[in-house]
């Protein structure tokens, strides 16, 4: 059976098995070292605490300064990529203010007197703030075995006093790549609304993700405040979106013909891994170009962040979905209502959507091994819920149990593996269990996977966009570049792209809210 953990959110272990990473510490170089820990996971060995033996860093804890040590990697890591690392660049008092003349004035709305609404450069936001006692606690994430206090400080999002690029330099691109996610029309509004208020007039939009740098039947489109006034009153994406795309080599000379020096990639895991590729080409090349990620991800599966945007709308459409199946079940003789959600290596969706409703029996999620069949396994549980309470209602993430299924081997343009379909599979054994044990049983399935993504974003969302797009030009205007920005800790801050994508972000099996979850339900382990 697949064992499944994570720390600090990180999945390390699922269906898809242990991935080899180099800087994981427990190894460093050594992949054979590696392969035989592997071994271990896949033969059934139950590793106690994990948690601690993947992540304990290579800290020598009987130095009394090893947290300062381990403080300074920390900053070295956090550390924000610069155009000053790589050009002779020099900064100018900055065009964005609150404070400045109106639109029935003369002139181009510089600021009048002084505003205090900047960040300064040394602004620091923590990433962690919960001291656990014990490495048992619910959620821990310590770092030695004492479960010492180490402060973990990232870069505070916003406008600087001063920026890096005259606006009448600036073209600006904006490409909005992978799957579609509620509040993508929010994001590039809010870009492009901000770029314009620092005196940016040359904007565009590169259409259907990567892809568009290279298909010359596929022009970039003028970019207005004019042209994204209402963008944000519908679903989708303005400029389109589509996965995989040329080389990097090719995506930053078609950057560089079209004279961009700010481009603005909105993405999840994958499209910020070409992000990174690109801001290192352009260092490379020693280009004035900002590549600035704004992550987007309806899994909620970015490491770090509290979420990303298009996640809680996700979670309140999936609401129509469970309310259907709940009623379909309670209206029917011994009715079995079954939901399937988007979630393929995490069960955010899934397990908030649960939570939300209260009216879910049995959430499964990817993070969480399960079994169908025998005394603990899922259709067990259901026979006894059909003869206790006469219905139930499943909510599955669409990447659990894949270990259950055939394996494909086939993938997607951006890499992804094709999933098996969880839902079917678990619709067809609940009818063949119950048809077995002579007891009818109505199963009504329903897949809104796509449904719950393509609607617009709602409030919470669309204020999270607003800030997150804001926030992105903010800093481009910084002078950084290979950054991405989110919300950590209730704070905007500014993150370096290679810790945010070394994997992806699972529900902790540990955590509070799981615990939570497994409370509304009342479901037992399943092994």
């Amino acid at each position: 059976m697949a064992f499944a953990s994570s720390i600090n959110g990180v999945c390390l272990i699922s269906h898809h098995g242990l991935r080899w990473r180099g800087d994981l510490p427990l190894f460093g170089s050594n992949r054979s070292k590696f392969r035989r820990f592997h071994r271990r996971i896949a033969t059934g060995h139950r590793i106690k605490d994990i948690r601690a033996v993947i992540f304990k860093p290579e800290v020598d804890f009987k130095d009394p300064d090893w947290k300062m040590h381990f403080q300074e990697d920390f900053d070295r890591r956090f550390n924000l990529p610069h155009l000053r690392d790589i050009l002779d660049v020099q900064p100018r008092p900055t065009t964005f203010s609150l404070k400045s003349r109106g639109p029935l004035h003369d002139g181009n709305g510089a600021p009048e007197g002084v505003w205090n609404g900047y960040v300064n450069d040394d602004d620091r936001a923590l990433l962690k703030v919960i001291k656990f006692s014990s490495p048992h606690s619910a959620g821990a994430e310590c770092i030695d075995p004492d479960c010492s206090w180490v402060e973990q400080w990232v870069h505070r999002a916003g406008p600087r006093k001063q920026i890096y690029y005259e606006p009448e330099e600036v073209k600006a691109g904006i490409v909005t790549c992978g799957g579609l996610c509620p509040g993508l029309n929010d994001v590039i509004r809010q870009i492009v609304f901000t770029l314009e208020k620092y005196g940016v007039t040359k904007i565009i939009g590169i259409p259907f993700g990567y892809r568009g740098f290279f298909e010359e039947a596929l022009p970039e489109i003028p970019l207005s405040r004019q042209v994204v006034q209402n963008i944000n009153l519908h679903g989708g994406s303005l400029l389109g979106v589509s996965r995989g795309g040329p080389d990097i080599s090719d995506i930053v000379d078609s950057i560089q013909a079209r004279g961009i020096n700010m481009i603005f990639i909105l993405g999840g895991n994958g499209t910020h891994a070409g992000a990174n590729a690109i801001h290192n080409e352009c260092r490379k090349r020693k280009m004035k170009v900002s590549v600035i990620g704004v992550p987007k991800t309806i899994d909620n599966d970015i490491l770090l962040m509290d979420k990303t945007f298009g996640f809680d709308t996700a979670v309140e459409e999936a609401q129509r979905a469970i309310n259907s199946a709940y009623i379909e079940a309670h209206s029917a003789y011994h009715g079995i209502g079954l939901v399937k959600l988007m979630g393929r290596s995490s069960g955010f969706i899934a397990m908030h959507a649960s939570l939300s409703s209260g009216q879910i029996d049995i959430c499964l999620i990817p993070e969480v091994p399960f079994t169908l069949e025998g005394p603990n396994g899922v259709l067990q549980h259901l026979e006894h819920l059909i003869k206790t309470k006469g219905n139930a209602v499943i909510c599955v993430a669409e990447g659990a149990g894949q270990e259950l299924l055939e394996k494909s081997n086939a993938t997607d343009a951006s890499g992804n593996v094709v999933l098996s379909d969880i839902g079917v599979h678990i619709q067809q054994q609940i009818k063949r269990h119950f048809k077995a044990i002579g007891i009818p049983a109505d199963v009504k399935y329903i897949d809104p996977t796509y449904m719950i993504r393509a609607c617009r974003a709602n409030a919470s969302d669309a204020i999270l966009c607003t800030v997150l797009g804001q926030n992105a030009v903010h800093g481009a205007f910084a002078g950084f570049s290979g950054i991405t920005t989110g919300i950590c800790n209730t704070h905007y801050v500014y993150l370096p792209i290679p810790e945010v994508i070394t994997s992806p972000r699972c529900v902790d099996p540990n955590s509070r809210m799981w615990h939570r979850c497994l409370t509304s339900t009342g479901q037992p382990d399943f092994h």
